[in-house]
C-alpha cells in the first residue's frame, strides 16, 4: 500500500539514507535528518553524499517518496525567483503549507511611460511590517491590450528597467508573446496563457525559452485537463492552471473550481492536474458600471477566498493599501507553521540609549508578546533593557503554566545577557503574570523584583511611577 505524502515517517526515509552520520547536511546524524524530511523542513539536496553518482537509485526512490503532489515550479531568477506550489497535503492543520502566494500587480502596455515605471516601482516599494516580519508584493504581470508586438516588448523592456521582481507575461497572442520573451527570457518570466486556440504555438515558446507556461481554460475542468496531458506530452514541464476566476455570481463556481483540482490532487492522486494554480482577482475590474471602490473591495475578498482555496498565484490590480494589507497579512497567517509559533531571537534588547541607571526588564520570545512589549516602550521613549527569555515562542503566561518559563531559566538569562556588566542596581522589573515567580527569582538571582502592570500598555505610566525605585 503506498503511503500517503502526510504519512510519511522517518524510519521509511532512513532507510534509502547513506547512513554515515558525516554532518555534512548540518544534522548530527541521518536520522535527524530523515525526521526533517518527514516533516519538510529540510530538502534532499541538503544531503551531498546523495547526490553522488552510487546513491542515484536510492535518491529516486526517496523523491518519488517524498515528492508534493502539487509540482513547485519556479518563476524568475537569481535572488528575486519566487517559488509557487510544493504543496503536500490539502488542508493546513494536516502539515504545513510552503511557498506562500506570490502577490503580482498588473501594467498594461498601453499605460504611458511614466505612469507605468511609477506604478512598477509602486509594487516594489510596498512594505508593511507585521511582528518582525517583512510583508511585500512579489512580481508584475505586463499585460497586452494593444496586440501590437512592439508595443507590448517596448513595455516589458520598461518594466525590466523599473523592477528585479519576477515577471508575468500575458498575451493570448504567441505573435505578441514571442519578441516580449526574446528581450527577458532570461528573467524566466511566466508565459501567461496558453489556451485550446493557441497551445502548439506557446507550448514552442515555452521550450524554446525555457519558461513556465500557463494553461488557461475557465470554468472547464475537463478541457484544463485535457490541455495539460496534452502539453505535458508536447514536452513542457513547467505549468501553471488557471481554471478561470469569476467575480460577483461567479465566485462559487470559481472557488468549487479551485477546491475541486485541489482535492482530485491531494485525495485521489490526480497527476495530470498537479501543478500550482493562478488566481486573477483583477477580473473584477471588467465590471465598467461599478466604482472604483466597489472594484477594489471585489477583488480584495476574491483574492483572500483564492489565497484560502488554493491559489498559488494572485494578479491583481489595486495598489491601494486598504485592499493589499489584510491580503498579505492573511498570507503571512496562513502560511505560519501551525507547529512552530512565531519567534523572535532570544537575548538582550537595547532601547534608547539607557545608562547604568536604566530600567531592566523581561519578557518572552513569542512574537506577538515582544513586537507588542516594544512598541509600548518605544512609543513612551523609554530608555532601557528588555531580557528576552526563549520560551519557545510562548506567551508569559502560557510559558508559566507550561513549564516553558521557569525562575531558573529567568535567572540564566539575567547572567547568559550580561546585564549586570551593563547596570549598577540589581533590580528587575516582571511581566505582572510572572508575579508568582518573584520569590524564587530573587533566591536564584539576587536580584531585587519588582512587579510590572499585566498589560505592556501600563509600562510608561509605571516607569514614570515607579521608577527609579524609592529608598526603603
Amino acid at each position: 500500500m503506498k503511503l500517503a505524502k502526510a504519512e510519511i515517517s522517518p524510519i521509511d526515509i532512513y532507510k534509502f539514507l547513506p547512513r554515515t552520520n558525516c554532518g555534512e547536511c548540518g544534522e548530527k546524524t541521518c536520522m535527524a535528518f530523515a525526521t526533517k524530511l518527514a516533516s519538510r523542513e529540510a530538502r534532499l539536496s541538503d544531503c551531498p553524499p546523495l547526490l553522488k553518482p552510487e546513491f542515484k537509485e536510492a535518491y529516486q526512490k526517496l523523491w518519488d517518496m517524498i515528492k508534493p503532489p502539487v509540482k513547485e515550479i519556479i518563476i524568475g531568477a537569481g535572488d528575486n525567483a519566487v517559488r509557487i506550489g510544493g504543496k503536500l497535503v490539502m488542508y493546513r492543520h494536516e502539515l504545513a503549507y510552503h511557498h506562500p502566494t506570490p502577490i503580482a500587480v498588473d501594467v498594461t502596455d498601453e499605460t504611458p511611460e511614466d505612469e507605468l515605471v511609477k506604478r512598477v516601482q509602486g509594487v516594489g516599494k510596498f512594505l508593511y511590517k507585521y511582528i518582525g516580519r517583512e510583508l511585500t508584493l512579489d512580481a508584475v504581470a505586463v499585460r497586452s491590450v494593444s496586440d501590437n508586438p512592439a508595443t507590448f516588448k517596448s513595455a516589458v523592456e520598461k518594466t525590466m528597467k523599473a523592477t528585479d521582481l519576477p515577471l508575468i507575461l500575458c498575451s493570448l497572442n504567441p505573435d505578441v508573446m514571442e519578441p516580449a520573451l526574446i528581450a527577458a527570457h532570461k528573467r524566466r518570466p511566466l508565459i501567461y496563457a496558453a489556451t485550446a486556440d493557441n497551445w502548439r504555438d506557446m507550448a514552442e515558446l515555452a521550450l524554446m525559452y525555457e519558461c513556465p507556461l500557463a494553461v488557461f481554460a475557465p470554468n472547464d475542468l475537463n478541457l484544463l485537463k485535457s490541455l495539460t496531458k496534452t502539453l505535458v506530452e508536447y514536452g513542457v514541464e513547467d505549468l501553471v492552471l488557471d481554471p478561470g476566476t469569476f467575480t460577483g455570481a461567479g465566485v462559487s463556481n470559481t472557488i468549487n473550481n479551485f477546491t475541486m483540482i485541489r482535492r482530485a490532487v491531494c485525495k485521489k492522486k490526480e497527476e495530470a492536474l498537479g501543478y500550482p494554480l493562478i488566481g486573477i482577482p483583477m477580473t473584477a475590474w471588467l465590471d465598467k458600471k461599478a466604482k472604483p471602490e466597489l472594484k477594489a473591495w471585489r477583488e480584495g475578498y476574491v483574492a483572500s477566498m483564492l489565497m484560502t482555496r488554493y491559489a498559488d498565484l494572485l494578479i491583481m490590480h489595486s495598489l491601494d493599501g486598504w485592499v493589499q494589507l489584510p491580503i498579505v497579512v492573511w498570507r503571512f497567517n496562513i502560511y505560519t507553521d501551525p507547529r512552530k509559533p512565531v519567534t523572535v531571537e532570544p537575548g538582550l534588547k537595547v532601547f534608547g540609549k539607557p545608562d547604568e541607571n536604566s530600567p531592566v526588564m523581561f519578557t518572552t520570545n513569542y512574537a506577538l508578546t515582544f513586537f507588542t512589549v516594544q512598541s509600548d516602550i518605544e512609543s513612551a521613549g523609554v530608555d532601557g533593557y528588555l531580557i528576552v527569555v526563549d520560551t519557545e515562542g510562548l506567551s508569559v503566561q502560557s510559558a508559566i503554566a507550561g513549564r516553558r518559563l521557569t525562575s531558573d531559566m529567568i535567572a540564566d538569562a539575567i547572567k547568559e545577557t550580561g546585564i549586570e556588566q551593563k547596570v549598577k542596581h540589581r533590580q528587575l522589573i516582571t511581566p505582572g503574570m510572572a508575579a508568582r515567580l518573584s520569590g524564587e527569582i530573587e533566591d536564584l538571582s539576587k536580584w531585587q523584583v519588582m512587579v510590572g502592570p499585566t498589560d505592556s500598555s501600563g509600562i510608561p505610566k509605571y516607569l514614570k511611577e515607579q521608577w527609579p525605585p524609592k529608598e526603603n
